[in-house]
This record gives structure tokens, sequence and C-alpha cells, in this order.
């Protein structure tokens, strides 16, 4: 991913490898907003103690740099699910609540998701000009998030897995996720061999960590998607707390940053 700032003290992160495809895609820093401590200060959460008049004013500053009208984006009620909503212009402005991806083939229509260690993923389908975004903490990257959403664009767009491009952006990452053995547990039942995805930093007494990142690589991988057409951003949400909010490392006093993702026309 690359870095841009903008005049107005916005920062976003974009994936090199949608540069020359019809789509926009931009995952929010925590810079040049007007939310102060713990928030400081581009945070998009009205549930984490901001005022809602600062974070209407964040998302604003977000939209402006990227030219999108702030009542437009469509949001999702996030709920650590693998449950995949299909959206149209009908949809513009609205929360689709209970569901952590959406999809759609509308251009211009931007899809919104907000993180704070959880994966961004953004899914775009270049032989149908078709667009996915999806939200995948531990509960969705057991249950499959990546694979869902694949799955709902094939059954809308008729969307091949090879035509498929992908961006994985900031998030938590395999040196800093410390899990429970319960989470060790389910995914060990759920994905094939689950257990890779795990490691124990101080020995067999630590506690372990989980690997998001290459769980969600290797099913969208194992789902088709050709491996040189994903793009892992490699950045850790909790080792980078001075760009990105951080549940995590910041013990829950944070806010949440954006994806931010739309077709354009093709040419």
């Amino acid at each position: 991913m690359h870095r841009i700032c903008y005049s107005n003290g916005v920062v976003a992160y974009a994936f090199g490898s949608f540069a020359t495809l019809p789509l926009q895609a931009h995952v929010s820093a925590r810079h040049g907003g007007v939310s102060p401590d713990p928030w400081n200060s581009l945070n998009f959460s009205y549930s984490r103690g901001d005022e809602r008049g600062r974070v209407l004013e964040n998302f604003a500053r977000f939209c402006a740099v990227l030219g999108i009208d702030p009542s437009q984006p469509v949001r999702t009620h996030q709920v650590h699910s693998t449950d995949v909503a299909e959206v149209g212009w009908d949809e513009a402005g609205s929360r689709q609540k209970g569901c952590d991806a959406l999809i759609t083939d509308a251009v211009g229509l931007p899809l919104f998701l907000v993180f704070a260690d959880c994966v961004p993923i953004v899914i775009y389908d270049a032989a149908r000009h078709a667009l996915g975004a999806c939200h995948a903490g531990w509960r969705g990257t057991v249950h499959g998030m990546a694979g869902a959403a694949l799955r709902a664009m094939e059954g809308a767009y008729g969307t091949d897995a090879a035509d498929v491009y992908v961006g994985i952006g900031p998030s938590i990452g395999p040196e800093s996720y410390e899990v429970g053995e319960e989470v060790v547990e389910m995914a060990i039942a759920s994905l094939p061999r689950g257990e890779r995805y795990f490691h124990r930093r101080g020995g067999d007494g630590a506690n372990p960590c989980f690997d998001l990142w290459q769980a969600n690589f290797d099913q969208l991988t194992a789902a088709g998607v050709p491996e040189e057409q994903i793009e892992l951003s490699g950045i850790d949400t909790a080792r980078r707390t001075d760009e990105f909010y951080s549940h995590r490392a910041e013990r829950g006093r944070c806010g949440l940053f954006g994806l931010l993702t739309w077709l354009e026309p093709r040419a």
C-alpha cells in the first residue's frame, strides 16, 4: 500500500495493485480529524464515547478528499458474522444490519466499513466489474468471511475467482494477535490444517498468536484467486498506533478507522 497525505491533514492508504484497475479503495489513517484523545483524531465510531458531531465532521473530511458525498456511502452494522448484503443505488446512505460484507455492481456507489484490528478485504471482479468489501475478525476468519463474499459475488454477478483481485488491508499482525485456546480449537475445527495459523512467541507456556493474514490469504487462494492477484498490506495495526487504531494495543480506548471503496466507470 502507499500512503497519501491530503491538504486538510487527512491521510489514507491505497493498494498499489489497484492503480490500473477501475475502482477506488482507500483506508483511512487516524490523522486529520477533530476528535481528541483517546480517539485522536479521525475517528469514525459513534459507540466508543466520542461526540456524534465530531464523528460526522471526521467522515465529512475523509469523504471530501476523495470526492465523495458523505450522504451516499452504504455502511454495515458489523456483528462478526459471515453474512453478506448485496446493495445498489436504492441502498445509498443506508446502514445494512447484521452483516460484515457488502457487494455491488453499481458504479460509483461507495461502500464503507470500519476497523480497529480486524481485517479489511477488498474484492474486485475485473471481468464483471463487481466489488466486495469485507470485515473479518477472528470469528469471520474462522468461519470463512472471504469465501462467503466470493460465493455471494458468484451468485449475484457470475464472478469467477480467477478474475478477482484482492487487497488485504491494515490489521493486527501475526506477531501481535494473542488469542485463547478456544479460538485455536475453533480454527482447527473449521479451517483446513487450522493449526498452521498459530504459533507461541514465548514457547509452550505462552498464549498462541493467530495469523489472520495468512488464514484469509489461504481461503482466497483455495477459492481460486491467483496468489499474484492478492495484495497483502503487511501493516500491523497493533504496532502502528501512530497511524491506525488498535483495539488490542490501546485496550479498547481508541476510535475506528475506515475503508471506503467504489467502482469507477470502465473505459
